[in-house]
């Protein structure tokens, strides 16, 4: 994932994959799932400059993080899905 380095406040996640859901013997097509909002953080911007300050941001490369269902931009980089979001939408740092 080297290969998108977020600018500013923003952050790049690996969305949590769910896989394929089956109910009874009926299987869920992606289309009717939710959207997931859980991933892996996997690369962050400098942070964000406040009164002339550089602010870092408080998540790192690694984490894994809870955001808001309809944040960010979804990009598709080397076969694998990824959104961008500002920090302010992520709502939590999961602690293993």
């Amino acid at each position: 994932m080297s290969s998108i380095k977020p600018l500013g406040d923003r952050v790049v996640v690996e969305p949590k994959n769910e896989g394929e859901e089956k109910i009874g013997s009926i299987i869920v097509p992606d289309t009717a799932k939710e959207k997931p909002q859980e991933g892996k953080v996997t690369a962050v911007g400098q942070g964000k400059y406040e009164d002339g300050k550089l602010i870092p941001l408080e998540v790192k490369v690694g984490d894994t993080v809870l955001y808001g269902k309809y944040s960010g931009t979804e990009i598709k980089q080397g076969g694998k899905d990824y959104l961008i979001i500002r920090e302010s939408d992520i709502l939590a740092i999961v602690s293993k």
